[in-house]
Parts: structure tokens; C-alpha cells; sequence
């Protein structure tokens, strides 16, 4: 009991001090992985790994421990301008991201593997579901991912953003609650994007990925 409590409570000490850093400034990629992994082994993390593995095809994925190998962006900018590759390579490179930029977890339950599939898919969820890179665009996709997963983190980002806008920039909150709304409407409509092994069709057209899963792109991405 008493280590469950200890291991509680440093918990709640990461997710808080992720929820402050990324109050003071969004752009602290860091904070948001403080604020997950302090996330990890509450109940509504548990409740959201059994929330996702009901949808079809991604209970398979979760007994598989499907996991993509790293990426190469310039042979993915050999393909098609018309495919899922060719955009996803444009978007990072472009951004001056870094496809491997996530904290790295060791697999050792369903939720470790759930939150990192969700790290390693991020920029392709972008892509597909067309939201930007910017803060209004980060929490549009969080939204979606709230709606897709039930994921913890999305809606503490939500929360958060919403104080954050309110605290900082009031006149913009009519704007960031349309891009929450679009996000989980989007989300509820679209087919789980948790089910797909994207990194193995890295050939198909964009366009033909976005029919199958029925998203009508927020903001579309153009290489």
C-alpha cells in the first residue's frame, strides 16, 4: 500500500509539473511527455487501453506489439507527391522535425504500448487528419485523439490550453473551442486510426487513406 501510495504521488508530482511548464510555454515538448507518464497508471489510462482495443482491428495490433522501425525521409521523398510517404517526409523535413523526436517507453503492459504507438504516430495522425503544427492546431488534434482513444493526455492538453487562452489571450476563445469542436467531431466520425500499420503502405495516396477512414481533413497539408 505504501508504494502504491509513493508511486502515486510522484505521479501527480510529473503530471503537475508538466501541467506548469507547459502553461509558462507551449512549445515545451518535454513537459507534455512529463505529463503522460504521470498519467500512465491511473484509472482512466486503464479505462482508455480498454476503450481503444474494443474498436476494430486494434485489439490486434495491442497482442502483436506492433511497433514501425525507423524512418528513412529521403528515400520516402522518392515516392509519389500523391502519397501518405512522400507527404509525411515533406512535413517533416519542411518542419525541421525530427521523425524520432518522442520520449522513448519500454513496452511492458497494454498502456506503455498504447502511449508509445500514439508517440510514434503523432506526425502521420497530422498529416491524415490535416491539423497544423501550431498551438490552436496541436489541441484541434487532441481533440481528435480524445474522441478516437479517450487518451488521458488529451484531455489534460485541452484543459490546459483552454486555461492557458483564457489566462492569455481571451479574445482568441471562440477560435480554439471551433478547432476543439472540429477535432472531436472529426474524431468521433472517422474509423481508429489506432488500428492502422501506416509505415507499411507508406505508398498509398494520402487521399485514399483519408476515404477509407472517412476524415474530411481539418486544414489539409500541402508538400
Amino acid at each position: 500500500m505504501a508504494f502504491g501510495n509513493l508511486r502515486h504521488n510522484l505521479d501527480f508530482l510529473s503530471t503537475l509539473k508538466g501541467v506548469v511548464a507547459l502553461l509558462r510555454d507551449p512549445n515545451q515538448t518535454e513537459s507534455v511527455y512529463d505529463i503522460e507518464d504521470g498519467l500512465r497508471h491511473i484509472k482512466a489510462t486503464e479505462l482508455a487501453v480498454e476503450f481503444v482495443k474494443s474498436k476494430p482491428g486494434v485489439a490486434e495490433l495491442f497482442q502483436e506489439r506492433y511497433l514501425a522501425p525507423s524512418v528513412n525521409i529521403e528515400a520516402l521523398l522518392q515516392l509519389p507527391q500523391e502519397s501518405l510517404g512522400h507527404a509525411y517526409a515533406s512535413y517533416i523535413k519542411d518542419s525541421g522535425f525530427d521523425p524520432n523526436f518522442f520520449r522513448p517507453l519500454k513496452v511492458e503492459d497494454d498502456a506503455s504500448y498504447f502511449l508509445l504507438r500514439m508517440r510514434q504516430t503523432h506526425d502521420i495522425w497530422h498529416i491524415v487528419a490535416g491539423f497544423g503544427t501550431d498551438v490552436f492546431g496541436e489541441l484541434g488534434l487532441k481533440a481528435f485523439e480524445l474522441a478516437q482513444t479517450h487518451r488521458t493526455m488529451s484531455a489534460v492538453l485541452i484543459a490546459g490550453g483552454l486555461l492557458s487562452t483564457l489566462f492569455k489571450h481571451p479574445e482568441e476563445l471562440d477560435n480554439l473551442l471551433n478547432q476543439i469542436a472540429i477535432g472531436y467531431r472529426l474524431g468521433t466520425k472517422a474509423k481508429p486510426f489506432l488500428a492502422k500499420k501506416w509505415e507499411e503502405n507508406w505508398e498509398r495516396p494520402l487521399l485514399e487513406w483519408r476515404q477509407e477512414l472517412g476524415v474530411e481533413p481539418a486544414k489539409e497539408y500541402v508538400p
